[in-house]
C-alpha cells in the first residue's frame, strides 16, 4: 500500500468537528465486532470528518481518494452542497429573528 500524501494539508481544528469524528471512529470500531453496526462505514465517515483536523486522517483520505476518486468527488460535492444549504438556512433564521 503506497502512501499518497496530499500536496498541502490545511488543518482547520474545530472542537465540535473533532468530537463528531472521534464518535464515528468509536462507532466504527464497535461496528467491527457488533453485527448490527456497519463498522467500515463509520470508520470511513470518521476519517472523512477528521480529514482537515489531523494530518494522519488527511493521509488516509488521500489514499481513499486515490483508490475511489469518483466516490470521493461525489462525497465532497455533497459536503459542499450541505454546507451551502446550512449557511443559507442560518441566514434565513437570523433574518427571521431580526439579527441579520
Amino acid at each position: 500500500m503506497s502512501d499518497s500524501r496530499p500536496a498541502y494539508v490545511s488543518l482547520n481544528p474545530r472542537p465540535g468537528r473533532k468530537a463528531l469524528g472521534w464518535l464515528f471512529i468509536v462507532l466504527g470500531v464497535l461496528g467491527l465486532v457488533l453485527p448490527f453496526l456497519q463498522g467500515f462505514l463509520f470508520l470511513a465517515l470518521g476519517v472523512f470528518v477528521l480529514r482537515d483536523q489531523y494530518v494522519w486522517a488527511a493521509n488516509r483520505w488521500a489514499w481513499v481518494a486515490g483508490r475511489w476518486p469518483g466516490a470521493v468527488g461525489r462525497i465532497e460535492g455533497m459536503e459542499t452542497s450541505v454546507a451551502a444549504r446550512t449557511a443559507a438556512l442560518g441566514g434565513r433564521v437570523r433574518r427571521a429573528l431580526g439579527r441579520g
